[in-house]
Order: structure tokens, then C-alpha cells, then sequence
């Protein structure tokens, strides 16, 4: 099944970053060329485009546009928080490596 999960700590995370944007607002995760390996992921709040594939969890919309959700699919989008960072980190099962930063990886 094609499918990009939310978890519980990501979809807190992005219904308080739309909570003023107003209906239909979520966070795109698109996937780029650039950083250390290759490609790199870049996120933002947006709306869904009538081609974009949308994943829900508890209220908080997840965008992606078709070409990234062929290196997404099957991958889940966390959310942390730790002394020394903070922020979304995905886990894709279909990266083969990544970066020492964590910032880019390859498929």
C-alpha cells in the first residue's frame, strides 16, 4: 500500500504550525537535488495542489507531490525534541545512505 505515516509527535508538531493559515494548510515534504549525497529533503507549509498526494493523522495534513513520493513512499515522518536539536527528521526505509549530517541521502 502507498503510504507515508505521521507520527503521534509530528502531527502535534505541524497542527501548532497551521494553526493560523487557515483550511487545507499542512506541511509539504518534497524531495530535491543538492546536499552531500545527492538529495535532500525541503519542507514547508502549504496547501494541496489537485495532483499532490495528502496523508492525515489526528487533524495535521502531510503534502507530497508525486515525483517525491517516489522516494517517500513507505517512509514516516517524526518529530523530536532534544537538548542539542530539534525538529522533523524523516525515516525512509528506501534511502541506501546518508550524509554525516543526516541533511541528504541517496536512493
Amino acid at each position: 500500500m502507498a503510504v507515508i505515516s505521521l507520527s503521534e509527535g509530528a502531527a502535534q508538531k505541524i497542527k501548532q504550525l497551521v494553526a493560523d493559515k487557515g483550511e487545507g494548510a499542512g506541511l509539504r515534504v518534497k524531495v530535491v537535488g543538492g546536499g552531500c549525497s545527492g538529495l535532500q529533503y525541503r519542507m514547508e507549509i502549504d496547501a494541496a495542489k489537485d495532483r499532490d498526494k495528502v496523508f492525515e493523522r489526528d487533524g495535521a495534513r502531510l503534502i507530497v507531490d508525486k515525483k517525491s513520493f517516489l522516494y517517500l513512499n513507505g517512509s514516516e515522518l517524526d518529530y523530536g525534541e532534544e537538548l542539542m536539536s530539534s525538529g522533523f527528521k524523516v525515516v525512509n526505509p528506501n534511502a541506501k545512505r546518508s550524509c554525516g549530517c543526516g541533511e541528504s541521502f541517496v536512493v
